[in-house]
């Protein structure tokens, strides 16, 4: 398995879980489900990162966009959860004093 996504509804906010690896050939699903998710659900977005093992720049540069357009359409992009590999890229990159990291998928729909 390299990536599997799931999406879900939950309160205002679209949740997408990400499973697997999140690398230069996974990244086009996932920046996919993200466009999908915030044109059908709204421009509220967590993407929880619970069973996300791995993450290289092609997955930031998905983060980021996912930022842009959320906030674009008047939303945010929250992140739920990211494990110790991917939690250290985010402060390494400082990508997350951009997007906010929750340790839970409810605190992130919470502060939505």
């Amino acid at each position: 398995m390299k990536l599997k996504l799931a999406r879900r509804a939950l309160g205002d906010a679209a949740v997408v879980a990400v499973e697997g690896e999140l690398d230069l050939f996974t990244a086009p699903h996932l920046r996919e489900e993200v466009r999908d998710a915030i044109k059908k659900d709204g421009p509220t977005l967590v993407l929880d990162l619970s069973e996300l093992s791995f993450m290289d720049s092609s997955g930031l540069s998905v983060l980021i966009e996912a930022w842009r357009l959320a906030t674009s359409e008047g939303g945010c992009v929250s992140l739920a959860n990211p494990q110790p590999p991917v939690a250290r890229i985010l402060r390494t990159t400082g990508l997350d004093r951009r997007i906010k990291v929750y340790p839970d998928v409810a605190s992130a729909v919470a502060a939505g």
